[in-house]
């Protein structure tokens, strides 16, 4: 497709939105390799320049559409109920964000990995990926935070530092979410009761909580968000 101008009708404060939401079709349907200046303007029906003209080139680009993936994760976050069982709801959030990896796993690579299959590298200010040092991702992880907050106070469980157990629980559970976008739980029909729920229980059994009060609070969640 030649490049096209931005018509003259253009609302100009759609057109970032509109790049953004093309280089996500783009990574859904062809993955990384396709994020190009040229292609991403030809997919949005605009200029290539266009893209330099409001990013400045695809790594700023890039930057942008992981934003607003850290978005649409607080988006969901937001949405979970806080209840009293702050460990259901902590699981909640983890198949919750496995579900978005599912349903978008170039994108999540992006947000959450090292882009190391990809052509493009999201720039760095100063050589640092700003990943967790965005404010759109810290809002969504607070809602991990407040819920590791509010697990120490709900009983047995012991949460000393509760940046700590997020961090802690934040790890194993992207770890997971790579490990399954990889095709590395082939052997197991059900992963997620396999492999996710019992480390799940196990990491809080290990903060002091009740086996069995645990495994009934993430069994409680997976039947809020898979049933």
């Amino acid at each position: 497709m030649p490049d096209t101008p931005v018509t003259a009708g253009s609302d100009a404060n759609d057109i970032p939105e509109r790049l953004i939401d093309a280089t996500i079709a783009l990574l859904a349907t062809e993955g990384p390799s396709a994020v190009k200046a040229r292609s991403v303007a030809a997919a949005a029906g605009m200029s290539t320049m266009v893209v330099y003209n409001y990013f400045g080139g695809v790594p700023e680009l890039v930057n942008a559409v992981v934003e607003r993936g850290f978005r649409q994760i607080e988006e969901a976050f937001a949405e979970v109920p806080v209840t009293e069982d702050a460990i259901a709801d902590l699981f909640t959030m983890a198949l919750t964000t496995l579900k978005y990896a599912r349903a978008n796993p170039h994108l999540y690579d992006a947000m959450f990995g090292l882009s190391g299959r990809a052509t493009y590298r999201p720039s760095a200010e100063n050589g640092r990926r700003e990943a967790g040092h965005s404010p759109t991702f810290q809002e969504a992880y607070r809602h991990v935070t407040d819920a590791c907050e509010r697990l120490g106070a709900s009983g047995p469980v012991a949460v000393a530092d509760p940046s700590a157990v997020a961090g802690a629980l934040w790890s194993f559970v992207h770890g997971y979410i790579m490990l399954e976008l990889a095709h590395h739980f082939a052997e197991f029909d059900d992963p997620v009761r396999r492999v996710l729920l019992p480390m799940g229980v196990t990491f809080c059994v290990g903060l002091g909580a009740h086996p069995a009060a645990a495994l009934r609070s993430h069994e409680a969640a997976l039947e809020r968000v898979i049933g």
